[in-house]
């Protein structure tokens, strides 16, 4: 990659670069500037450097790569002594943690070479320092921020960034002065209040016996006041501004939490410390580089030592790092036993939602932990709402009025969910402040224009990207009125958040559908004292009603428990029993298809639980056959289908599908990507615009790509039922977003399951 690489400052961080060019043989001849003699013959005696000089000029001779890890105090005087020696094609980087300042020096010490210069900073450490504590792996699996200026070439840069890639880094791209103020507010700031506090009480009379009496906390967040007090002396002279404005920051925060704490006010209080919590797991989890429900589940002293401080900057501009997650599966088994699966999506997000509108505190049972109601639950905790928990699955959502939303201050990031999106895209229309709403890289190439146009007739003033995607821009302060919408397509996200929109419109808002959907909106709505009128495919509100607070228990949801209906369905042997399922009749498609496929389902114990309809069901495995799928069952089933196609898998005959359109605009292309791993494993399928045609008999094994879609990854888990080889299933990760604990759930119940992640 590099003929000569000439390192300046062979500490730790200039030295563990060495060692990993050496151990990946990424220059011919590595060489050393250093101000101590000493230093770099203890660098040719490890390996880690073929020559050096303390004469800068000398140590950079002919090299087409110079990085240097001086301090930031001493950037200005080392590029000053090394300019001599700089060939006209050099390309210069740094580890500087403070890039204003380095970019400076650069301008002033080297600007004949500013093109080539990529300022850069590697978010890795060690307790120990110096040469001796080199390590070719210290890069790896770590972030280095690359901060180019507008004068920076691009190729420089892209060949930095390579470098970087090659040693196992993870590369991200930031503007200096915003990696500054993050990284003072992250870093620099949390150093700062560490030696205040410690500082503060060991002036006091009494130091010895606070310090001898201290709890395990205060060891904890006074440890980093244990960092060299030199270094930081010049991180805070040269990150002066960003510090100073990051403390300010704090002193408001600080001065909000006392008056609240002075005036009792328990809101308040709640409000911070809910906040703060939340907001901590979601750091931990990209620490941990894992999802958020598995972060909540992480061991402390794990998730303490991933969260160091060197990589809180790194994870502070990024919004994760996906974990590689596998599933690997063995042929065969059988689903025995009695279970319950986690609560139901839909209806966890709307109790969040209204919970957050009505007046009073609305005690939730059975919430769904998962990534996507999270997202929702995370953005009205940004809208000022205090939230508890939640806490094995209870939640007390403490609301504000239909009125009593505030504006976020930043952006409202929905991950994975779309239900999030489309229906907060309704409730946020009517409020008096502009909003954005973003995605991960999945919801955003997921369509929004079906919510937006609706909407738009209501007077709303809404904006996607040119190809009606996310990110969603909203602008309060429009007065909605009330329309009458006939849905194109049968959807019940459009639905809602039309009816949602709805309750701040002048007038009646109604909507009618071509074919039902799920209703969960309408119901809670009753539930929560707001009047609805439902006749026949239409539902109407009117605007300047009022919600109150209520109890709910949500019940386990359907098309979770739909993976076991069909696995027990198709392995012989089977028998399971599913607590407390929500047989709401405009999500039951799912067993309908199953039935006329000739599965062996019963409904026990039928009940109501705040408005839904629940039952305990229990499958025992069948011959199934194949069927054409009654269009109009398609709405009442159609995040079902991709267990379904496992089902028809396991048919006689030839399962037809076709009116499913909707399945191209999901997590995935469901279609397709069910399609291909048939494909792989032996299915013979046939795929329409709209459908499949899926011929049932006898299949293997293989590798399946689940595209990051958690509904594709768990149905070809389930397919290794009846597989005659093992299955390994690719990009499972987002199986947290509707199912946490699938997999030890199915294992508990006989899938032959395990899980592979780094």
């Amino acid at each position: 990659m590099f003929n000569r690489v000439a390192i300046i400052g062979l500490g730790l961080i200039g030295g563990s670069l060495a060692a990993a060019i050496r151990a990946h043989g990424l220059a011919t001849t590595i060489v050393a500037g250093a101000r101590s003699e000493r230093t770099l013959e203890r660098g040719k005696l490890l390996g880690l450097i073929d020559d050096g000089s303390t004469d800068f000029a000398e140590a950079v001779k002919g090299a087409d790569l110079v990085f240097l890890a001086v301090p930031v105090s001493s950037m200005a005087d080392s590029m000053a002594k090394m300019a001599p020696g700089l060939s006209g094609t050099v390309i210069i980087t740094d580890g500087g943690s403070v890039k204003g300042k380095v970019i400076d020096a650069a301008i002033n010490c080297i600007a004949e070479h500013i093109s080539r210069f990529v300022p850069g900073h590697p978010i890795a450490g060690k307790e120990k320092s110096g040469v001796d504590a080199a390590d070719a792996r210290l890069y790896q699996n770590h972030r280095v921020i690359l901060t180019p200026t507008a004068q920076t070439d691009t190729q420089a840069t892209e060949r930095v960034r390579a470098l970087w890639a090659a040693v196992g880094a993870e590369v991200l791209t930031m503007a200096p002065d915003e990696h500054d103020r993050v990284l003072a507010e992250t870093s620099h700031l949390p150093h700062l209040l560490a030696f205040s506090l410690v500082d503060t009480l060991a002036r006091q009379g009494d130091s010895l016996d606070i310090f001898r009496y201290a709890a395990g906390g205060f060891r904890d967040f006074t440890r980093i006041a244990s960092s060299d007090p030199l270094m930081w002396h010049d991180i805070f002279k040269e990150n002066r501004d960003s510090v100073l404005r990051a403390v300010d920051l704090f002193q408001q925060g600080l001065a909000g939490f006392r008056q609240a704490i002075e005036q009792g006010d328990s809101d308040d209080m709640l409000a911070i410390m809910t906040r703060a919590n939340s907001a901590r797991a979601h750091f931990l989890a990209l620490s941990a580089r894992t999802s958020y429900t598995a972060a909540l589940q992480l061991n402390d002293d794990r998730t303490n030592a991933i969260a160091s401080d060197n990589t809180a900057m790194s994870n502070t501009v990024s919004s994760g790092h996906g974990r590689r997650v596998e599933f690997h599966l063995q042929p065969g088994g059988a689903l025995n036993g009695s279970l319950r699966v986690p609560g139901d999506k839909s209806i966890s997000h709307r109790s969040i939602m209204l919970g957050a509108l009505a007046d009073g505190i609305t005690e939730i049972e059975g919430f769904l932990e998962g990534e996507d109601a999270l997202a929702t639950l995370q953005a009205f905790r940004d809208m000022g709402v205090v939230i508890e928990g939640p806490s094995a699955g209870r939640v007390r959502v403490h609301g504000v009025g239909l009125h009593g939303l505030k504006a976020p201050s930043g952006t409202l990031y929905m991950g994975n969910s779309g239900t999030s999106m489309r229906l907060l895209m309704g409730l946020l229309c009517g409020q008096p402040f502009n909003t954005e709403l973003t995605g991960d890289a999945s919801l955003s190439k997921r369509p929004m224009e079906r919510v937006a146009k609706p909407l738009r007739e209501m007077n709303a003033a809404i904006a996607t990207t040119g190809k009606g995607t996310p990110p969603v821009h909203i602008s309060g302060g429009q007065q909605l009125k009330g329309i009458h919408y006939d849905l194109p397509v049968a959807s019940a996200q459009v639905k809602s958040a039309i009816l949602l929109a709805g309750l701040y419109a002048e007038g009646e808002t109604s909507v009618t559908e071509p074919a039902p959907t799920r209703d969960h909106t309408e119901r809670m709505l009753a539930g929560f004292g707001y009047p609805v009128s439902r006749d026949g495919a239409t539902s109407k509100v009117s605007g300047g009603g009022k919600l109150s607070a209520c109890s709910l228990e949500v019940p386990a949801d359907i098309s979770s428990a739909a993976f076991f209906l069909v696995g027990a369905s198709i392995a012989e042997g089977s028998e399971l029993l599913l607590r407390h399922v929500g047989i709401n009749p405009t999500r039951t498609g799912i067993i309908d298809i199953l039935k006329l496929m000739g599965a062996d389902i019963t409904l026990e114990n039928q009940r109501d639980a705040g408005g839904e309809p629940v039952a305990d069901i229990r499958v025992k495995s069948a011959r199934l056959k194949g069927i054409t799928i009654p269009e109009e069952l398609v709405p009442l089933a159609i995040d079902e289908f991709p267990v379904l196609f496992i089902a028809a898998a396991n048919a006689q005959g030839d399962t037809i599908l076709h009116g499913a359109e909707e399945l191209r605009v999901k997590e995935s292309d469901r279609i397709q990507v069910m399609a291909d791993g048939l494909t792989t494993v032996g299915v013979e399928n046939e795929v329409y615009a709209d459908g499949i045609r899926i011929r049932g008999g006898q299949y293997g094994g293989g590798e399946v790509y689940a595209h990051g879609d958690h509904r594709i990854a768990m149905s070809f888990a389930i397919a290794s039922l009846r597989a005659t080889a093992p299955i390994l299933i690719h990009d499972c990760a987002n199986v947290a977003t509707s199912f946490p604990g699938f997999a030890e759930l199915a294992s508990a119940a006989g899938l032959n399951l395990s899980v592979v992640e780094d």
